[in-house]
């Protein structure tokens, strides 16, 4: 089921009736039955795996406060190896073999190896970082394994967020589910308004932008410089749009059950420097890379050098947990290298201890402005040229499409792009009016008729502008 779809709102509708009239408990046995069967209807089979990871890391958890040291390691491996073999499997296997036998291929060997036919599950990658940073936290003693089974099975499969994130951290999402929960008007109103939020950055502004970049994207060689450069940008709006419109409808279901969710997007494309970037964008996998791989692996403690590494190494593999194919590697080794060539200039910066003229109008002004205004585009540049790494079916697209671009030829034709801006003009409007009033829910804060017209306009825009056919999250296939 897809959150921007009528058979889910009838689904969210039945649960949130019963929901409301039950005690904690009960409330969470509902929750855990409706979450197996939100995710039950993407494929049953795949519940199974939901299971094996619930029980082996609630039941790892719970050894590790009596085990010994030595024990309390082999728990881990354990939780670890089970997850990630999981993964591993399902979202991995074809990715590396393919790639084993094409290297072999180069060298000289002819060889065929089988194919298998793997279905990656759903979510797959999203549940299985989540259950792992509680067994890892636990084994940490940042806090204490669950007893309560029931509430660990709820944590793990949340439907709001199970499919696509956020990547809730235990100590944050667990406390929530075992605490008594109400839910009252503001709850009630806020969750609508970050629901009806997402919709509008789902369906008027993902999907508005979507046949544009499928076109583009499609054949490279038929299209001009510039419309494979609009291109480019215009994915950078429509996975925003998707994967945050997304992250919204699940904030706001949430609420509405009384459950906060994190903020996983803080307006990435006002970013200043592209470090900024990634504290705004997809903020749930930021910190969990942050904390549980460049950390363990030294983060910046070891000099410069290894610094560098650490981030290569994190961007690497977090581009990795995107996809099985070398065009989400190479999407992450770009970021992971304009990460160390500004963690770099931001310390060459630091170290010089200049002392600038103040005001606007002063050199000195003039100069940070400048330096400002430059970064905040680089880092626009940036994102879109690896967006073209992660948009393409494989790496020679890539090269295809970004070699249309450096070429420079064909024109332009500006007015065939009109519905697409309209897109774009609300997503900049969205992240404006949040910016400034300085809350997700700023709209709630506003007069009456203002309120009225907001709702009216969003309202009349998802009608007006929904496509045909329900288009699937992009986040979906990770």
């Amino acid at each position: 089921m897809l959150f921007h779809t009528l058979p889910f709102a009838g689904f969210f509708a039945v649960v949130f009736a019963v929901y409301v009239v039950l005690t904690r408990r009960a409330q969470n046995v509902l929750l855990l039955a409706a979450s197996y069967a939100f995710y039950a209807a993407w494929d049953w089979r795949f519940l199974s795996l939901l299971w094996i990871s619930t029980i082996v890391d609630f039941t790892v958890a719970r050894g590790m406060a009596v085990a010994t040291p030595r024990g309390r390691r082999l728990r881990l491996v354990a939780s670890l190896t089970t997850n990630l073999g999981i993964l591993g499997f399902f979202k991995y296997c074809g990715f590396f073999v393919d790639s084993g036998a094409a290297l072999l291929r180069d060298v000289g060997f002819e060889v065929h190896p089988a194919t298998l036919s793997i279905v990656l599950p759903v979510g797959i990658s999203f549940y299985t970082f989540q259950t792992l940073a509680y067994t890892i936290d636990v084994y940490r003693g940042r806090m204490r394994a669950t007893t309560n089974l029931l509430d660990f099975a709820l944590y793990v499969a949340y439907f709001p967020q199970l499919v696509a994130g956020p990547i809730e951290r235990a100590q944050r999402l667990l406390p929530q589910l075992e605490a008594k929960r109400v839910v009252d008007a503001h709850a009630l109103s806020s969750g609508a308004l970050l629901f009806l939020i997402g919709l509008v950055r789902k369906i008027v502004v993902a999907d508005g932008v979507a046949p544009f970049v499928d076109e583009a994207f499609a054949d490279p060689t038929s299209q001009s410089s510039g419309a494979l450069l609009v291109g480019a940008v215009l994915f950078g709006v429509q996975i925003y749009g998707d994967f945050a419109g997304y992250s919204d409808m699940a904030r706001g279901i949430s609420r509405m059950f009384g459950i906060e969710l994190m903020s996983n997007f803080e307006r990435p494309y006002f970013a200043a420097n592209i470090t900024d970037f990634w504290r705004r964008w997809h903020i749930s996998l930021s910190t969990w890379l942050r904390d549980y791989l460049y950390i363990p692996l030294g983060g910046n403690r070891s000099g410069r050098i290894a610094t560098y590494r650490n981030l290569m190494i994190t961007m690497l593999l977090g581009g990795l947990w995107h996809g099985a194919a070398w065009t989400f590697v190479i999407w992450g080794g770009i970021h992971g290298l304009a990460l160390s060539v500004h963690k770099a200039l931001f310390r060459r910066r630091s170290n010089k201890n200049v002392q600038r003229p103040a005001g606007v109008l002063s050199g000195g002004g003039l100069l940070a402005f400048s330096w400002s205004t430059g970064s905040r585009l680089l880092t626009l540049g940036v994102v879109a040229i690896a967006w073209v790494f992660f948009r393409a079916r494989d790496l020679d697209a890539a090269i295809e499409y970004l070699q249309g671009i450096v070429l420079w030829q064909g024109e332009l034709r500006v007015f065939d792009y009109l519905d697409a801006s309209v897109a774009v003009a609300a997503c900049v409007a969205l992240d404006l009016v949040q910016r400034l009033g300085r809350d997700s829910c700023a709209v709630l804060t506003w007069p009456a008729p203002l309120r009225g017209a907001f709702y009216a306009a969003a309202v009349l825009a998802i009608v007006l502008l929904r496509s045909r056919h329900d288009v699937p999250f992009i986040y979906f296939q990770f």
